[in-house]
């Protein structure tokens, strides 16, 4: 597994860095985006979106009370689901994410960590975590079944309320 380490500090940057992250997301991907409610998921998704040229950072909103939100690209469609109300396998069925997966397809979803499902699925993991250093730090972690470079990168230094320490972890 390799692990790579990135600091934002702000909404700005994190959004970049969803674009960056773009390369290792080439469909068809299912994704895990875990973190607490707040922690930047939708950000990070924002600079996704833009990437694959799917939607405007200022179009890409927190599907939480719609469950899912698709993004259709010239290359990829994203299918940015929130699973936080969803409790039950047959919830889960309801809401037909099967149909969705397809040669172009990306789903970011965010709360899969509720389904064993998808943690067996999965082809990257980004996980965000607050760090309670004061400073208001926020952890994200991303672990993908492809590769993303070699070793692990660990950057310690201090970051203001709307940083963000992103972790790149692949297998």
């Amino acid at each position: 597994m390799a692990t790579r380490e990135f600091i934002t500090h702000s909404a700005e940057e994190t959004i970049a860095l969803g674009r960056t992250l773009a390369g290792i997301l080439s469909p068809p991907k299912l994704v895990l985006l875990r973190g607490d409610l707040g922690a930047g998921k939708t950000t990070l998704v924002k600079g996704i979106a833009e990437a694959f040229q799917a939607a405007s950072a200022e179009d890409v909103t927190s599907p939480t009370f719609t469950l899912v939100h698709e993004y259709r690209g010239p290359h990829a469609s994203l299918y940015h689901i929130d699973l936080y109300r969803i409790d039950t396998p047959r919830q889960l069925e309801t809401l037909g994410l099967d149909d969705l997966i397809s040669g172009n397809s990306i789903l970011l979803i965010e709360w899969g960590e509720k389904f064993a499902r998808f943690e067996r699925e999965r082809d990257v993991e980004i996980a965000l975590e607050r760090v309670d250093d004061g400073v208001g730090q926020r952890l994200v972690e991303a672990d993908s079944k492809q590769a993303y470079g070699s070793g692990a990168a660990s950057i310690a230094e201090p970051v203001s309320e709307n940083s963000r320490r992103i972790r790149i972890t692949t297998n």
